[in-house]
């Protein structure tokens, strides 16, 4: 087993360095999984030391997720489908998903909304006012959020 360095590890010390990478932030089973292939382990070490990390709460799919939305959601102000999206290759469960997204709170995510489109709307250049809200819809999109909340953000925004 080695690293990128070419350092061969035993068992003992492959599941340290995995430790450690799971307390630096909030893993999915994917990433550990990724990581522990890296490290050049056989498939049944790679299961049995991910059993081990859930077992002992190193990993917790549902906090992982959790964490996740918080922070792309408060931090990053993504709307919901940027943040499905960017969870997609965790390979997460709809279960685990449905419960993390319970972490948005309706009202604060409509005033991100209405934050980031008062915040854009100045910086926003077109030909005519149409061409800017059309511009400014497409961001909004882009940042994840549905396009029903942003027609009505950009209402309620612009005072239309």
């Amino acid at each position: 087993m080695s690293d990128a360095q070419g350092k061969i590890y035993d068992l003992n010390e492959a599941r340290e360095k995995i430790r450690a990478f799971c307390l630096y932030r909030e893993r999915s089973q994917q990433e550990v999984a990724t990581k522990l292939q890296q490290y050049g382990l056989i498939p049944e070490v790679r299961d049995s030391l991910i059993s081990e990390l859930i077992q002992e709460r190193y990993l917790d799919e549902e906090r992982f997720a959790r964490a996740f939305v918080r922070g792309k959601y408060k931090i990053k102000k993504w709307g919901r489908y940027k943040i499905k999206q960017a969870l997609y290759p965790h390979h997460l469960s709809d279960y685990i998903l449905k419960k993390a997204f319970s972490e948005i709170e309706p009202d604060l995510y409509y005033r991100n909304l209405c934050e980031l489109a008062a915040k854009r709307w100045p910086l926003t250049k077109g030909a005519n006012e149409y061409q800017r809200k059309l511009k400014l819809r497409s961001y909004l999109g882009s940042r994840g959020y549905e396009s029903d909340l942003v027609q009505e953000a950009i209402k309620e925004t612009l005072g239309d």
